[in-house]
């Protein structure tokens, strides 16, 4: 398999050994695809990716032929295609734990006039599954399910390694230390700070966007993901004094959303 300088810093491989290698590069090649990465090329996907140039022209081929991904000729190169829009609708539409607990999010988001997010982790990044937008500025109410945010730098994903176990949690931490090396030590205190707070408070909070701050806790439930959920709003206001104002109404909400996961 080809390996591409910046091979160290993509995220991890799956960790279990894969019982079907093809399939296996033939996620990766869909996985490459982000916004704002509309069109990909084989040479792009091979960076990507880390696979051999040979091997990701076969399996452009055949995603093609599956109806996964367009190829258009003039650029030469590729997009999603249709069918992985539904296929995302099927998840999120059929999804028991998103029927049972967004009406709980948009009631308390209506209530307190703010955002409200549910998110899991996809390797080195969280996954919005919900999100609730109830920002007074237009240009702010951009986040939709399906959005990814960093881990390292969120309430949402320093939530999650607070609850997730401690050799998952360094595996993480060391691909983090890895890619944000020149200011790694104020962001490991930043990020060991949350996770003592989680511990301490139930919840934690940060401001990593211009007067926006959220505030999340983790959700484990059973064998379900670990999920965290968040509140978040568009302020001048202190940090800590929201995270006093709103930390009840979110682990209030925490607990609801708990009850109706066990209760399917």
């Amino acid at each position: 398999m080809k390996r591409s300088a910046n091979t160290a810093s993509r995220p991890a491989r799956l960790e279990l050994p894969p019982q079907n290698r093809s399939l296996e590069r033939g996620v990766e090649i869909l996985r490459a695809f982000r916004p704002g990465a509309d069109l990909l090329g084989n040479g792009e996907l091979a960076e990507r990716t880390g696979l051999s140039r040979a091997t990701v022209s076969r399996l452009t081929q055949t995603l093609v032929g599956t109806g996964l991904l367009e190829h258009t000729r003039r650029d030469r190169a590729y997009r999603l295609a249709a069918p992985v829009l539904s296929l995302a609708h099927a998840m999120r539409s059929g999804s028991p734990v998103l029927q049972a607990v967004a009406p709980l999010m948009r009631k308390v988001a209506e209530k307190h006039r703010l955002n409200v997010g549910l998110a899991a982790a996809d390797r080195d990044e969280m996954v919005y599954l919900e999100s609730v937008r109830y920002n007074r500025r237009v240009s702010l109410r951009n986040v939709v399910a399906g959005q990814r945010v960093p881990i390292e730098l969120t309430s949402l994903g320093r939530a999650y390694l607070s609850a997730i176990p401690a050799a998952r949690r360094e595996g993480l931490l060391t691909q983090f230390r890895e890619r944000r090396r020149s200011g790694w030590r104020a962001l490991q205190r930043e990020i060991d700070e949350a996770i003592a707070c989680v511990r301490e408070r139930g919840f934690c909070f940060a401001s990593w966007q211009p007067e926006v701050v959220a505030l999340a806790t983790p959700i484990v439930v059973g064998d379900h993901p670990v999920y965290a959920l968040n509140m978040s709003m568009t302020t001048e206001a202190a940090p800590a004094t929201i995270a006093d104002e709103f930390g009840g109404p979110l682990l209030r909400l925490a607990d609801q959303v708990r009850e109706a996961i066990r209760s399917l």
